[in-house]
């Protein structure tokens, strides 16, 4: 018989890749919500989509199999909510909060691996004396900062003086709330600690700067069972914050990679997440041997399906919907048409600007044909003003992604800079 699983911010890009599935072609998916409403927002009413999602899922006149999201908040917190009441496999919310709520969760991995975990604090941006507190715990320039929850790297800060975080706390203090009052209402929903409650999504964290070779460990729990199951590169641009591309496979050596998988499944085994997708990004600093958890997400990336694609034969949305139906995961390896592949970001730093030109099918056509198979999905259009970008992170803003399999590294970048050479975007109205 035909299985339901409904999508929570299904979007035609996606849906293909889901059609593309092992064993799709005896699946349905529905959408659930809107997906503008989640990729083309900063300000999410949580309550609201709660109510819509389950007004359709109650309407419909067939089975419910399951309930997934590949995308961060608020999609993977209300996957826990919306599985209890329609009785699918899903993980507890406490478990997810244990992961997305960061201060939680770094209190949870310095239990089990606390040499992997830098130093950290909560404090609160609205308070007055937060920089003092920090010190007192411990932590001294520079340090990061960021929202006890956030998506991506948004309002994260490098902090290496008091300016920068008088200039950290003044954007906090003005943007946090898209945050924090649709994280508090799912907060409420679950059953916290007395001193985690206390530190509600208003709270920002301070961590001991770290870095390193970055990348991000896919897996999956099924019954208990943590299964890491691939790593993926995670490469910046020189000299700042912001991501250049993601690679996959990885790089990193045998012995690096398999340190991350032990680490991974003792911190998702303690933290009693279940029946689901994560991934979990490391540092691993070469010169001092020294491997750092970064952070955990509650759901598949998004932004790797098509690198798994490019390079076993389909998305690793394969695991989060075999996982989300109690199936073993029929992933591929090593199946696809390319030995590697990348996700790009095209990006413009430090600036705010109106676009005023972004390519045309031409110039999109004639990079197509300089490297087929490429995936060209420019974030912008002519007269959009760059801050209106949602989801960015504090530095740079991505205008285009670009998706590229080759044979080796060196020519999926000599690929991508051919594409590019193809792509116009031009500006007016810059910002000092």
């Amino acid at each position: 018989m035909t299985k339901n699983i409904f999508v929570i911010g299904l979007n035609d890009y996606n849906l293909e890749k889901l059609k593309r599935l092992r064993g799709a072609d005896d699946i349905a998916f529905h959408g659930l919500i809107d997906p503008a409403a989640l990729y083309d927002t900063e300000v999410f009413d949580v309550p609201a989509m709660l109510a819509e999602a389950e007004e359709k899922l109650s309407a419909f006149d067939g089975s419910i199999d399951a309930i997934v999201g590949y995308m961060d908040f608020p999609v993977s917190t209300m996957l826990p909510i919306l599985g209890e009441k329609f009785g699918v496999r899903h993980t507890s919310l406490e478990a997810l909060l244990k992961c997305e709520h960061k201060y939680w969760s770094r209190v949870l991995q310095h239990e089990v691996i606390p040499e992997n975990v830098p130093a950290f604090a909560a404090f609160d941006p609205f308070d007055e004396g937060a920089l003092s507190k920090i010190g007192e715990a411990g932590l001294t320039f520079p340090f990061f900062v960021k929202p006890i929850k956030s998506s991506g790297s948004r309002l994260g800060f490098r902090i290496d003086s008091p300016e920068d975080f008088d200039y950290a706390t003044r954007r906090l203090r003005e943007d946090i709330g898209t945050i924090s009052e649709p994280f508090n209402f799912l907060l409420d929903q679950a059953n916290l600690p007395a001193d985690i409650r206390a530190i509600d999504g208003q709270y920002c964290l301070a961590e001991q700067v770290i870095g390193g070779r970055q990348c991000t460990l896919e897996g999956y729990v099924k019954d208990g069972k943590v299964v890491p199951y691939a790593i993926v590169d995670s490469v910046r641009y020189p000299q700042v914050l912001s991501f250049f591309y993601y690679m996959y496979p990885s790089k990193l050596p045998d012995k690096v990679q398999a340190k991350m998988r032990e680490l991974a499944v003792k911190v998702m085994e303690h933290v009693g997440f279940d029946q689901s997708g994560f991934n979990i990004e490391f540092f691993w600093d070469e010169v001092q041997d020294q491997i750092w958890l970064l952070e955990v997400n509650t759901r598949i990336a998004q932004a790797h399906c098509d690198l798994f694609e490019k390079v076993d034969g389909v998305s690793h949305q394969q695991i989060m919907v075999d996982v989300a139906l109690g199936n073993e995961p029929d992933m591929p390896w090593g199946e696809g048409k390319y030995k590697v592949a990348g996700h790009f970001f095209y990006r413009v730093f430090f600036i705010d600007a109106t676009i005023t030109q972004v390519p045309s099918e031409e110039e999109t056509a004639d990079a197509l044909r300089k490297v087929p198979d490429t995936i060209i999905r420019p974030q912008v259009h002519v007269g959009m003003r760059l801050s209106d970008l949602p989801e960015q992170d504090s530095y740079s803003y991505a205008l285009c992604y670009v998706l590229i399999g080759a044979s080796k590294q060196s020519t999926l970048l000599w690929n991508y800079e051919q594409v590019m050479k193809s792509l116009t975007f031009e500006f007016s109205d810059l910002a000092d």
